[in-house]
């Protein structure tokens, strides 16, 4: 059986579109938050109970966090083993840094720490979602990771063009990108004469690195991004145990 959940909520039509593709082939149930919950990351809710909810068939809401749906669906909704998690379709891209914020990479990082092969996949749009596109694409690579399966401790992450399919130039396994963002902060007064604060920063452009997933995307290819949770940089140990190395304490 296949999870699939995301973080823009139940009933985004992204999610919708991917069950109706997947479930053509495979047996699939979506367990999703009641209502969007994008850039929560890896929240989990800690301090106060959670509540499920059937929705029909195969749906249920979960007023969590992505990362509490794919906890509730492994360890305690199902008694089919869950044999994928698949996370999106989100709307908007999840590339560059904006996966460490994402509540559907996240997801698929819990099905990751849960032991279960598990992607995420995002339509790179603003608007005008070509969702069938992504979803024929989740499709093509869950075919291959349930063959193959997929390295330890790592998740794909997938960025789809919003084109139509036969307007892809094709995939390209990438690394992630760097973006440039302008730092946006817009402070207003309320009514009772309090400030509060929007954050408001914009993508303004991105480093033009070769083979990463924002060259990829914005050339009209899928990007597929295999992503780990050790965020350890090992080319700098060595240095530091130099540096730090030396620090007395008594």
């Amino acid at each position: 059986m296949i999870l699939i959940t995301n973080d823009d909520g139940i009933q985004s039509e992204g999610i919708k579109i991917l069950y109706k593709e997947i479930k053509n082939k495979y047996r699939c149930v979506v367990v999703a938050p009641d209502r969007e919950r994008s850039a929560v990351s890896r929240a989990l809710t800690l301090y106060r109970p959670l509540r499920v909810e059937k929705i029909n068939g195969d749906f249920y809401s979960v007023d969590g966090t992505p990362t509490d749906c794919v906890n509730l669906a492994v360890n305690s909704l199902f008694k089919s083993k869950i044999k994928m998690v698949v996370s999106g379709i989100n709307k908007g891209p999840n590339m560059a840094e904006d996966v460490t914020y994402s509540g559907t990479v996240s997801a698929a990082m819990e099905g990751l720490l849960l032991g279960i092969p598990s992607i995420a996949i995002s339509c790179s749009a603003k608007d005008g979602f070509i969702f069938e596109t992504s979803a024929k694409i989740a499709l093509k690579i869950i075919d291959i990771v349930l063959k193959k399966g997929l390295p330890n401790d790592t998740l794909l992450n997938i960025n789809v063009p919003n084109l139509r399919f036969e307007e892809l130039k094709g995939m390209k396994v990438t690394r992630l990108g760097k973006k440039k963002y302008s730092d946006t902060i817009i402070e207003k007064v309320d009514p009772r004469g309090k400030k509060y604060y929007w954050l408001a920063g914009e993508e303004i452009g991105y480093e033009p690195l070769e083979n990463t997933d924002l060259e990829a995307v914005y050339n009209g290819y899928v990007s597929i991004t295999p992503i780990h949770l050790d965020l350890t940089n090992y080319n700098v140990i060595e240095q530091l145990k130099k540096d730090f190395g030396a620090i007395k304490f008594f």
